[in-house]
């Protein structure tokens, strides 16, 4: 397999007794996932960026953000201890006693920085990633209008014409991986979520049309995965490593809900057409069907069977396509017609073809397709309703993790391990486009 990025965590080694706080191993995490999010280039609250200690020492409009050997002079100390308002992280979750006297401590004792050379960040919107070969591609998404496709990349969004003839512009964020992107229904926003493995998870609310940084929500200590919106454009869905699902509030990133429904991660999320319930699905086999204003455990749709990676729902019906290692994609009811029972197929309406590996991604068109990729050296397209193969796509090498229809359903995208975009006819399969993404440093590949 491809090496894609080395990208080296360079942890300072501690000694038996020892017992002074770190910055890069004790601090530094600390804001990663409670700070960055409001403090970083792409925002700069405050003209404030937390990502580096030089951006950290320098503080921003209120002046540096820490006096060394000075915690109670320090004006982090006072905003995080909620003696200076507005108490911080704004909106967010309360710094622990553990945090702050982590925090306290190192600035008492002189805050020094020690961050390894190798680890310091040299990446931002103005020093975009440089790429020497393609980058493994985790989500794609056409724009409602039809004339965007955005990409997945490593650091950053990209955004290129729906036609694959041209990169738009790319948006750097904190998130290392990128595991899912949806455009809300006016496209005027694109919700990313993804995050750093074993750092933080992070949704990423970004402005369409400017290209700028919305929000930035860190959720976990871990990655985020499958984000979807409801209906009415109020509330964002992920699920997480720390096998929960997060409901945020779209205007303020404010989490309304931890759902801990599930037992292991969870890779999926879909709202029903009311936006009041939201189906999940994650390495535990279940589809798990919760109420979105309480979070409260409603039932599983399915029967458990493999772990599930992938979910989808039918643009105009409560119907979900569920899939995973198993390599049958599964379409049921998201309500039971009859008295509920335990771990039954009552909802079931139709199982698709097997496929030739396990299933990584769904997606369902507005005109009632629906594409299976994953393991298998092509995408299939069904007929929702038949069941019936409407076109294979081929192309690819095995391991295919995204795929997207055009809003009009005519056209669908694809990618994956290969680091390919490949943009198909949905009717034939014919491929139309095939095109790397990111700039290469070298030379990057295209072809008609």
């Amino acid at each position: 397999m491809r090496t894609l990025f080395l990208v080296a965590c360079w942890l300072p080694v501690v000694l038996a007794g020892e017992t002074d706080v770190s910055y890069f191993r004790d601090v530094r995490p600390i804001l990663q996932r409670q700070c960055q999010g409001c403090h970083q280039p792409a925002v700069k609250s405050s003209g404030l960026d937390l990502t580096t200690f030089d951006g950290f020492a320098k503080g921003g409009k209120r002046g540096p953000a820490f006096r060394a050997g000075d915690p109670a002079g320090s004006p982090i100390v006072k905003y995080i201890k909620g003696e200076q308002q507005p108490a911080m992280p704004l909106g967010g979750t309360r710094l622990t006693a553990e945090q702050i006297a982590s925090i306290s401590s190192w600035i008492s004792s002189g805050a020094k920085n020690d961050t390894p050379v190798e680890v310091k960040d040299t990446i931002s919107q103005d020093r975009p990633p440089l790429y020497h070969q393609p980058p493994v591609i985790s989500a794609l998404a056409f724009s409602p209008d039809g004339k965007t496709l955005a990409v997945s990349g490593y650091r950053e969004l990209l955004l290129h014409k729906a036609d694959g003839s041209g990169l738009i512009s790319r948006l750097v964020g904190q998130s290392e991986r990128l595991n899912s992107i949806v455009y809300s229904a006016d496209g005027a926003v694109i919700v990313v979520c993804g995050g750093t493995p074993a750092r933080f998870g992070e949704v990423q609310l970004w402005d369409a049309a400017s290209g700028k940084l919305k929000r930035s929500v860190m959720l976990t200590n871990d990655t985020v995965f499958g984000a979807s919106i409801s209906p009415d454009g109020k509330e964002i869905a992920v699920g997480g490593a720390d096998n929960t699902v997060r409901l945020i509030d779209a205007a303020s990133g404010k989490e309304l809900q931890k759902i801990g429904n599930h037992e292991n991660w969870v890779l999926g999320t879909v709202f029903g057409i009311d936006g009041k319930r939201v189906v999940s699905v994650g390495r535990d086999r279940a589809a798990k069907l919760s109420d979105a204003a309480s979070g409260a455990f409603l039932e599983n749709v399915n029967l458990l069977r493999g772990e599930l990676a992938a979910v989808a729902r039918h643009p105009k019906r409560d119907i979900v396509v569920i899939a995973g290692e198993e390599r049958i994609p599964y379409i049921y009811l998201m309500d039971r017609p009859k008295v509920m029972k335990i771990a039954d197929d009552t909802t079931l309406l139709r199982k698709l073809p097997r496929q030739d590996g396990a299933i990584a991604a769904v997606a369902w068109s507005s005109d009632g397709k629906i594409a299976v990729a994953g393991m298998g050296a092509q995408v299939n397209v069904y007929d929702g309703e038949s069941g019936a193969l409407a076109a294979s796509c081929k192309g690819h090498q095995a391991g295919i993790y995204a795929v997207t229809f055009s809003p009009a359903g005519n056209l669908l995208a694809t990618g994956g391990f290969d680091g390919h975009v490949r943009i198909y006819k949905t009717a034939t399969g014919e491929l139309m486009k095939d095109f790397v993404p990111v700039p290469i440093s070298e030379a990057v590949t295209s072809r008609e």
